[in-house]
């Protein structure tokens, strides 16, 4: 399974890079906005930056709603970087904007998906990604991963090359039941990153490996 970082902030592309765990890089609006990005200027060179970083699909939002405006902003931000993938949103605008696209060659992540019924369209409509955001179903007391399940059962299905980007993940169950599930890709803050590093017993048995060894050179 791919990871890709949840973020527009630089330094912590940098250091997840760093440690061989960034596959490419997710941005939204919000994330850009926490990231200091004040002005469309400053946005096209913050994601050309981290594309320029990471060498990897970087997917940027467009802002539009209607599909002429969809299509005409995501060709813009297509020609900051190759490795840029435009994020449109689940909407019937976004699904024609997706199918313009997707035949003009510009790569598509169909974000804001939360049934799997959206999926099989963004497929059909030729998106190259697909993100359900399983976060937020939990926080409406629904089973998020169930919604990964169903699209990759229907993706296998007919053989659709759509991948299935796991968005809004909270914690690091939330990969490990993605992983489980055969999702191609999952998105992940930084501190959740971190977090899949960290265990209590390997903390404890490295700190017994560097007493036994320091008893040692004092004998």
């Amino acid at each position: 399974m791919k990871f890709f970082i949840d973020t527009a902030n630089l330094d912590e592309i940098r250091q997840a890079h760093e440690l061989g765990l960034v596959d490419g890089v997710t941005t939204n609006p919000s994330l850009c906005s926490k990231a200091g990005v004040t002005d469309i200027d400053a946005f096209h060179l913050q994601i050309k930056d981290i594309c320029q970083l990471v060498q990897a699909p970087v997917s940027a939002e467009v802002l539009s709603t209607a599909s002429a405006d969809m299509v005409a902003e995501a060709k813009k931000l297509a020609r900051i970087h190759e490795h840029v993938v435009v994020k449109i949103p689940m909407t019937a605008d976004g699904l024609k904007a997706t199918r313009v696209l997707s035949q003009e060659g510009v790569k598509v992540n169909v974000t804001l998906v939360f049934q799997a019924l959206q999926a099989l369209l963004a497929a059909k409509a030729g998106a190259a990604y697909v993100s359900p955001f399983i976060g937020r179903l939990d926080d409406i007391s629904h089973t998020g991963m169930n919604l990964v399940e169903e699209i990759m059962t229907i993706y296998n299905n007919y053989g659709f090359e759509t991948e299935v980007i796991v968005a809004s993940i909270r914690n690091p169950l939330h990969i490990l039941q993605a992983a489980m599930a055969g999702a191609d890709i999952a998105t992940i803050p930084y501190k959740v990153m971190m977090q899949l590093i960290h265990h209590p017993l390997t903390d404890i048995g490295l700190e017994k490996f560097l007493d036994d060894w320091r008893r040692v050179q004092q004998a």
